[in-house]
């Protein structure tokens, strides 16, 4: 189980803060960006680290794509529907799927799938672990990917 309050310098920190970046941008509808490099240059907060950054970078640069995978996967949702941590979390974790191989599979599913049963609705989970298991095996070519151990498909 990912433990979202992983101690600083884990990736997990890394995609909990990226999230929060992410969140904060659309929250006050401000560029990706601009959110970005307050955190970077706010002497009164932590540094966000290397993968952090390279996440919340990767996620605007690549967001039309990431975006359109999720809204296809989504079946009966509009990316703009979704609940705010939903949408961030979708996006952060396609963009993983998407440009980042060399992390498992499992990881990114499992990960996003803890996060959003912390952080967002009760349904969340459920609904994460389905939009991501067909990104999943478009992307990845991942067979069941969606499916946690212990649960049945989304």
């Amino acid at each position: 189980m990912t433990d979202p309050l992983a101690p600083a310098g884990t990736r997990s920190a890394a995609r909990r803060r990226a999230l929060d970046i992410l969140y904060e941008a659309d929250v006050l509808e401000r560029p990706i960006p601009t959110v970005l490099a307050r955190h970077l240059e706010d002497p009164e907060t932590r540094r966000p680290d290397p993968y952090t950054v390279e996440l919340v970078a990767g996620v605007d640069r690549l967001r039309a794509e990431l975006d359109g995978r999720i809204g296809q996967a989504a079946e009966h949702w509009t990316v703009e529907r979704m609940p705010l941590v939903d949408r961030n979390l979708l996006r952060l974790a396609t963009y993983e799927l998407v440009a980042r191989p060399e992390v498992p599979t499992a990881v990114v599913l499992d990960e996003a799938i803890e996060l959003a049963k912390l952080l967002s609705t009760a349904d969340s989970g459920r609904f994460v672990n389905g939009v991501l298991g067909r990104v999943a095996r478009e992307v990845r070519d991942a067979p069941g990917g969606g499916t946690t151990p212990g649960e049945g498909p989304a």
